[in-house]
């Protein structure tokens, strides 16, 4: 099992940081390998520069996110943690898909009256880990923009069966003590048999 784990959190010891930390002991202890780009720590740079868009179509698009290409090309497993704002990705994760989920990297442009094709059939699982302000009935009402992106989006570039995780807190900015750590600890079971059901598909 090889998973790139993609966190994004402005502040060292937030509750996100101890949510990413629960993922990534289960992923250890399942010695599972493992890469981890924290966009916040590494300033990555969200914006899609004139210089991106004129070679979005490139050989060369990758050249400026060479890196983050080589790891999404490295993993079978992808697993986003991250706090829902505004019922979405922070602007700094989804500018990293918007540099990095590029045309022959994450996906095959279409030929005429096609659509594209996927170009991430080597990953078989996709999770999400994340807090949200508002409660599970209000963020649904919305939409879940963020889930959706991830699951339906980006999901639909990855394979089949594509095993998904999925564990937020709700009502994060009102929650308590208890509730925090209840969530840890579902955060640890949830991860494990996400990591279980991986490894029985996965070399």
């Amino acid at each position: 099992m090889r998973a790139l784990v993609v966190y994004c959190h402005p502040k060292e010891g937030s509750f996100t940081a101890a949510v990413r930390d629960r993922v990534l002991a289960e992923l250890e202890s399942a010695g599972a390998e493992l890469r981890i780009t924290d966009l916040y720590a590494r300033g990555f740079d969200p914006v899609l520069s004139a210089e991106d868009f004129e070679r979005y179509n490139d050989d060369d698009n990758d050249a400026l996110v060479s890196d983050d290409v080589a790891d999404l090309k490295w993993c079978d497993t992808l697993i986003f943690i991250y706090p829902t704002w505004w019922f979405g990705l922070p602007a700094i994760m989804k500018g990293w898909l918007d540099r990095v989920f590029l045309p022959e990297v994450a996906f095959h442009m279409p030929k005429e009256n096609e659509t594209i094709r996927p170009a991430l059939t080597h990953i078989g699982g996709l999770g999400l880990f994340t807090t949200c302000g508002a409660s599970r009935w209000l963020t649904f009402f919305v939409g879940a923009p963020g889930k959706r992106l991830i699951f339906r989006g980006i999901g639909g570039l990855c394979a089949r069966p594509l095993k998904k995780v999925f564990v937020a807190h709700y009502l994060m900015d009102s929650s308590t003590d208890e509730s925090r750590a209840r969530h840890l600890d579902k955060v640890s079971a949830e991860a494990r048999r996400f990591i279980a059901a991986r490894k029985g598909k996965t070399k």
